[in-house]
């Protein structure tokens, strides 16, 4: 899965078939429809890995942080900052949903469920850091780190993703923290 997963997020799930799959990994494409009935199936699957591992992200904030939504959200700027930068392609998941315009594809809804899990998440940490209009906030940010990683593909890592986190921390400022301005 994971020679699957790099082949579609380096070139795009459409362009790779099973049978580059299959050679890339060192194997053969029954073995491949052993494991996943079908090329859907194996999107699926390495779609619901990215899924799982933005899970672990936030388990990992909260345990690095316990109690201190001010510092999960700074270090989610941070993060999203260093994605911005590592990696070209952009969010694989986003790309899936572009790729995979068919409303009926299996991985649709796990992207759907996906994205909006990880933005409610950080309204959650919005709403925790008390925030002025938490949804807002989240809403905004989201909407930054996704346009930014869109925008490193399309005029690359000089352009308005550079600065991601000056952005993102006028963002947090604007808004405050309730109280603090009573």
């Amino acid at each position: 899965m994971v020679t699957a997963r790099d082949l579609f997020h380096r070139h795009g799930i459409k362009t790779i078939g099973v049978d580059t799959i299959a050679e890339a990994a060192g194997t053969n494409k029954m073995t491949l429809y052993r494991h996943f009935g079908s090329k859907d199936d194996l999107i699926v699957a390495c779609l619901r890995e990215a899924a799982e591992e933005m899970v672990t992200f936030w388990d990992d904030l909260e345990a690095e942080f316990p109690g201190d939504p001010q510092a999960q959200l700074r270090a989610w700027i941070r993060e999203g900052a260093e994605c911005i930068e590592s990696d070209e392609r952009g969010c694989e998941l986003a790309n899936a949903a572009v790729e995979l315009a068919e409303e009926d594809h299996p991985a649709r809804r796990l992207v759907e469920e996906c994205k909006k899990k990880h933005r409610d998440h950080l309204a959650v940490v919005c709403r925790n850091a008390h925030l002025d209009q938490p949804e807002l906030v989240a809403d905004t940010l989201w909407l930054l780190l996704e346009g930014a990683r869109l925008s490193r593909q399309s005029v690359g890592a000089e352009g308005p993703s550079a600065r991601f986190v000056r952005m993102a921390e006028g963002i947090v400022a604007s808004f405050g923290r309730r109280g603090a301005r009573e």
